[in-house]
């Protein structure tokens, strides 16, 4: 059983080597003790020692040796206890003091899509204009004409503000259409001759949900917001199976390499994207890698809200657990857009567009429709919520069904909760709705967020764990990858 000795950053706290127990479920203590008088004395393939083991249980915090055999913990206690479990083919490691934790669970991922990212253009961390044109010219270079040149990870924010234009990298692309996303994943950039093959002039009216940034004069930019974006990426050619399995192959190692053992996906929808791309991963990535043992990441899938009463009818079939490593678990919409992006749904406008409230890109009565039966068929369900406005439909929303469809333990979720208006995190305790949140986007977010917001706003209202917690809210933290680039970006000391 191989082990990953990991850097743990949580939000700020200290940077701490780990070495990452992967996949290995920790029993409790009474389970602990039971193994010895249950079993006859079974053989350990690993005992780890003299390591600071950390068991999340309050009875059992910490141990110093643990005893490992077929995948799964024999023991965790003193050193002479697990040795008893040592014998013929025993590896033993001395661990010299370092931390051992079972591995991490990230709340929010977008799994194959980071897959798929990692074999295109990086743009994460440009923070100047001419290195953003440097990359996609080499990557024009080595691009046959007319295949699609595709990357994502931009932030305008780091060289200045400034939207990227079509015009900045028309010249080095002029036989390729280009698409480069957003590091919020809710804008993105087209080259002109992209643009022309997705029919986009200055007579295209902006979709529901989604806008065509343009000129004074009424031209296209080349930057798409949210559901807007689909005008240019219906025209590329899907990713190949082997393609989108490879991606899972290469996310999985990735994760595993960062501790994380268990994601929950959030499929590859987007708002006006198709709702079948997530159901064309499902079947085959996902139920492929389960058949030929191919899994090496636990998952819990949430597919669109639009197709409920098909997840049901699976979930009906063959129940929430496919295996040990795939869980169905809900459904997921969007409320809102992003604020990188100044589409999160606001109260006030933002100070550096001051006629933009942001975009509802779901209208409310499709939406409750769609939560109510979704709820009512035992589904849960999530949905993206960024501005203090959407957040605060959301929870009423949330509040509307729970009253109408009765009480139970359904976990309502609403995905980011980065925009909170004063009260609202009172809300998410009383209503116990789950705040799924990504601090690290906190550090993409943290120069950007007064520009749009104004001081007092960005600091009473951006990403308030403590107020959360302290009203007594259910708090899971994701990565939000590839969204949130840590999993690639985390330096090892």
């Amino acid at each position: 059983m191989d082990f990953v000795v990991l850097l743990h950053i949580f939000v700020f706290a200290p940077i701490l080597f780990c070495i990452t127990f992967l996949s290995l479920p920790l029993p409790s203590p009474t389970y602990f003790l039971a193994w010895k008088s249950q079993l006859s004395q079974p053989v350990a393939d690993l005992v780890l020692r003299n390591g600071v083991i950390y068991t999340s249980d309050d009875s059992l915090p910490f141990a110093d040796s643990m005893a490992v055999a077929n995948g799964r913990v024999l023991c965790v206690g003193n050193r002479s206890f697990v040795q008893e479990f040592e014998g013929y083919g025993t590896q033993v490691l001395d661990l010299g003091g370092k931390v051992v934790v079972p591995g991490f669970i990230d709340s929010h991922v977008h799994f194959i899509d980071g897959g798929l990212q990692m074999m295109q253009v990086k743009l994460r961390g440009v923070n100047k204009k001419e290195e953003f044109i440097r990359r996609i010219k080499d990557a024009a270079q080595s691009t046959k004409q007319g295949s699609w040149i595709l990357g994502g990870g931009w932030n305008n924010d780091l060289w200045g503000g400034d939207l990227p234009a079509a015009s900045w990298i028309n010249d080095v692309t002029p036989n390729n259409p280009v698409w480069l996303s957003r590091v919020d994943g809710h804008m993105g950039l087209a080259n002109s001759v992209a643009l022309t093959l997705a029919g986009i002039t200055n007579l295209t009216d902006d979709p529901r949900g989604g806008t065509i940034l343009r000129t004074a004069n009424g031209e296209p930019t080349g930057v798409l917001i949210d559901s807007a974006r689909t005008l240019v990426t219906s025209q590329i050619p899907e990713d190949s199976v082997d393609d989108r399995r490879e991606a899972l192959h290469r996310a999985s190692n990735l994760a595993l390499t960062r501790g994380v053992t268990t994601v929950v996906d959030m499929g590859r929808y987007y708002p006006g994207f198709s709702t079948e791309l997530s159901w064309d991963d499902f079947s085959d990535v996902y139920q492929w890698a389960n058949s030929m043992s191919k899994m090496k990441i636990r998952v819990c899938l949430f597919f669109s809200m639009e197709t409920w009463s098909r997840l049901v009818g699976v979930i009906n079939r063959v129940g929430h657990a496919l295996s040990e490593w795939i869980y169905i678990g809900g459904v997921k919409a969007f409320a809102d857009g992003s604020l990188g992006s100044n589409s999160a749904l606001l109260y006030e406008p933002y100070v550096d567009d001051p006629d933009n409230y942001g975009l509802q890109v779901t209208e409310l009565e499709a939406l409750l429709n769609m939560t109510t039966e979704s709820d009512l068929n035992g589904l849960q369900v999530a949905i993206h919520a960024i501005g203090d406005k959407a957040n605060d439909l959301i929870l009423d929303m949330y509040g509307l069904v729970a009253s109408t469809n009765g009480m139970r333990d359904r976990r309502f979720r609403i995905e980011h909760a980065q925009q909170l208006a004063a009260g609202t995190p009172g809300r998410f305790g009383k209503q116990r709705v789950v705040a799924s949140m990504q601090p690290d986007q906190l550090l993409d977010d943290a120069d950007s967020t007064s520009k749009k917001l104004g001081k007092d706003r960005a600091e009473k209202e951006s990403y308030l764990f403590r107020s959360l917690l302290n009203n007594n809210a259910l708090v899971a933290f994701g990565s939000d990858w590839p969204v949130s680039g840590r999993y690639q970006s985390l330096k090892w000391y």
